[in-house]
């Protein structure tokens, strides 16, 4: 499938009239309290919220490219107050009384970002709505149900999840073959460069100035060295996601996970009529190579997902140009789930690159001994992540105990990935047997195929 733009960052910038033009770099060697290093999501919300709590503190923030280059200006727009994480594997390291308040502080992203969006004046076009992984397969149908079953079991109630037959489904978006959805409420849908964009200059309105066309070359107690001067800073955040591994001594830290996203040109009336979708859902589906939707605020459709999985040691794309069978494989995932769309122009591809840890479990801490911080390995669900982690770091930064730094994410210590070209071959094996698995799924397996377990056992996912 042809498509008219591929890469130039993302749609997103497209959409407000193309990339920024660059801040001034980093003018020479300076000293500050902190230095963040990364104008994503993560960055900016730890300066936002450092920087009210402290105003008398002088933090600088350090960006390769430009404020939102990297995944918070690429993402596909949910703000879902979900998180990568296994509650089982967080309870090992707590209890089941701080994984539960970890997934209510989690949740409550949503209502905070909307809130300092309102406050700040950033029109994101945020839309409260719910989030839907549909079903189109008997084995696809039985992880739906247990994913209800498991959240409850967590003690989040109806309000907060819930599960609805086919017939329910199709009224709200005419999935074909649909045979139901877990629904998780409360959510939102944002247009991510423009959420992040605003959240740069309300930063830049309390003080912190963002120095960007500054790559940083290295990370160690009290100093950040780049291309153009070093920062010499008592206290450091490193908040780098998917370019962590760029970062010398690194390397193995996260994979540099790829993802990508098309988006089509506008919908008729008459064929959004056919399709639904007039709650604005995001959509994604319960195969084990998941994909994720939603509907653009000028009626667009942008549905995203996993290309080309991951390069050899975690390289990172040229400017979001993605390959053309990463659009190809995107837009057959949309004519299936919504045969409606067949004829439909692509306007737009592009990909990006999230963090993912060993354990496949995000993190946030601070090494009070290093002075360091950091936040990350959100493996795709950064929107409302990024949030909570620039709160925590905020309380962590000024040595507050609070119900935040008490969360068992929290200095969480995962181990390394393995070295190339195991790291390769195991993503690259566990993505062959999840495409597999859901194959043998579509055509009739009446049950979660064991190829995609052994995929998990094979990456720790």
């Amino acid at each position: 499938m042809d498509v008219k733009k591929n890469g130039d960052v993302s749609f997103w910038y497209a959409d407000i009239g193309g990339v920024p033009g660059y801040r001034p770099p980093l003018p020479g060697d300076i000293v500050a309290d902190v230095c963040i290093v990364g104008a994503g999501y993560t960055g900016l919300w730890t300066a936002y919220y450092l920087k009210q709590a402290a105003p008398h503190l002088n933090i600088v923030i350090v960006e390769k490219e430009f404020a939102g280059f990297g995944a918070s200006g690429r993402n596909g727009g949910w703000l879902s107050g979900g998180f990568s994480w296994s509650r089982e594997k967080y309870e090992k390291a707590s209890s089941r009384a701080g994984v539960i308040a970890m997934q209510a502080a989690m949740m409550g992203t949503v209502n905070e970002v909307i809130s300092v969006a309102e406050t700040e004046g950033i029109d994101a076009d945020i839309r409260r709505t719910d989030e839907l992984l549909v079903a189109t397969n008997e084995a696809q149908e039985q992880r739906a149900k247990a994913m209800y079953a498991h959240a409850r079991s967590w003690e989040l109630s109806d309000e907060r999840v819930g599960y609805i037959d086919a017939a329910q489904m199709r009224r709200r978006i005419a999935v074909h073959n649909a045979r139901g959805a877990f629904v998780i409420k409360k959510v939102a849908r944002v247009q991510p460069a423009k959420l992040v964009q605003g959240l740069a200059r309300a930063v830049e309105r309390l003080g912190v100035p963002i120095y960007e066309q500054t790559t940083v070359l290295s990370i160690e107690k009290g100093k950040v060295a780049t291309n153009r001067g070093v920062v010499r800073a008592e206290k450091i955040i490193r908040a780098t996601e998917g370019f962590t591994a760029g970062i010398a001594g690194h390397e193995r830290l996260w994979l540099a996970l790829n993802s990508a996203i098309v988006v089509t040109e506008p919908l008729s009336e008459k064929l959004w009529s056919e399709i639904g979708w007039d709650g604005y859902e995001v959509l994604g589906d319960a195969a084990h190579t998941y994909c994720y939707a939603q509907r653009t605020r000028e009626g667009r459709i942008a549905m995203g997902g996993r290309g080309v999985p991951y390069r050899f040691g975690s390289k990172t794309d040229v400017r979001g140009v993605t390959q053309q069978a990463t659009i190809d494989k995107l837009h057959k995932i949309l004519t299936t789930l919504l045969p409606q769309t067949s004829g439909l122009r692509l306007d737009h591809a592009w990909c990006g690159t999230l963090g993912v840890p060993r354990d496949w479990c995000t993190t946030v801490g601070f090494d009070k001994q290093t002075g360091i911080g950091w936040a990350g390995g959100y493996v795709g669900l950064g929107v409302s992540t990024s949030n909570l982690s620039g709160r925590t770091l905020r309380d962590l930064l000024l040595g507050n105990d609070t119900d935040l730094t008490r969360l068992p994410w929290v200095n969480r210590t995962v181990r390394k990935w393995e070295p190339e070209p195991l790291r390769w071959l195991g993503v690259h094996s566990m993505y062959q047997l999840y495409r597999i698995a859901d194959e043998r799924e579509a055509k009739g397996l009446p049950r979660t195929s064991r190829l995609a377990a052994l995929a998990d056992r094979i990456t720790g996912h």
